[in-house]
């Protein structure tokens, strides 16, 4: 059921997932919340849900209008279960904005395969990096991803190898205005290069569990879809090939970061969900797949609820 209904786009799948993730949400806040709700709590609340259906719609046109997937809605199913594993991250405005501004840098980079506007897109690609790392530092690790896409698409006009360094200083511009104007100094946090390699800092024992089958799932789908690269037509390879660096430099935001937490796996989820949605399109029995996509739904919602 599950499976094929999901295995085209329909609207349906999209009001499922839209109610799914609105019930989510109101339960964790309600469950979770130890605060009295203000009005500037609620408008952060409501930011936080407007930026994760924003995210939803990003990997959605990401993978339908580049055709990194098949005409269906697998990419965004596999990535409201990642949500379920990780409820955590429905509270953290930081994390899923500077996750939303790399799925912008994303849309752009898988776009230059057109050759249409290279220039245009390598910018608005950098200057969207660039602005996710004022929210979390580590997320400037993407920024390999433009020169990596530069060497796929157009490594030959030298003029595109400067882009990302013309729009490093357009955003610490910005950043230094909007600093002086909102809080009148201007400052540079001294531990911003800060690195740990603690991965032992969760107390709750479902987190680590969670952690567990997560790393498990990626496994899977990216050893599976890198196995499968040869079958890929010629003119996706170097689509796929951005896929999979973004969730190689996902795994290093997060291998990187000081204060570790489930929250920071957002950054992969994007890369995951389309490598996931072309293994179960390469299923051919229906059953198998109906049973692992079911299994795979009840054990998002199992840590969802024993998260609460």
């Amino acid at each position: 059921m599950i499976a094929s209904l999901f295995s085209k786009t329909r609207p349906i799948n999209y009001a499922l997932i839209f109610i799914m993730l609105l019930s989510c949400f109101f339960l964790y806040q309600i469950r979770v919340s130890t605060t009295d709700f203000s009005l500037n709590i609620l408008i952060e609340k409501a930011t936080v849900l407007v930026l994760i259906l924003f995210s939803f719609f990003l990997v959605n046109f990401i993978s339908l209008k580049n055709s990194l997937t098949k005409n269906d809605n697998y990419a965004i199913l596999i990535f409201f279960i990642f949500l379920l594993l990780f409820p955590t991250i429905l509270d953290d405005t930081k994390i899923v904005l500077s996750n939303v501004f790399l799925l912008l840098a994303l849309r752009r980079l898988v776009s230059l395969k057109t050759l249409n506007s290279p220039k245009e897109k390598i910018f608005d690609a950098s200057f969207w990096i660039f602005l996710s790392a004022i929210f979390h530092f580590w997320s400037i690790l993407y920024i390999v991803l433009v020169f990596i896409s530069i060497i796929f698409h157009s490594g030959k006009d030298f003029k595109n190898w400067l882009l990302p360094f013309v729009s490093f200083l357009c955003v610490w511009i910005l950043y230094i205005f909007a600093s002086l104007i909102l809080f009148d100094t201007y400052t540079i946090k001294d531990n911003i290069f800060d690195v740990s390699f603690n991965f032992f800092a969760f107390d709750n024992v479902y987190q680590n569990m969670a952690l567990a089958l997560f790393v498990s799932i990626s496994v899977l789908f990216f050893a599976s879809q890198t196995f499968d690269y040869q079958n890929k037509p010629l003119n996706m390879q170097s689509s796929y090939k951005q896929i999979y660096f973004s969730f190689i430099l996902a795994v290093g935001i997060y291998i990187f970061s000081p204060n570790k937490s489930n929250d920071l796996l957002i950054y992969s989820f994007a890369p995951l969900s389309i490598l996931g949605a072309n293994m179960f399109e390469k299923f051919e029995d229906s059953i198998y797949k109906e049973v692992s996509l079911y299994l795979l739904f009840a054990v998002g919602l199992f840590f969802f609820f024993v998260q609460l």
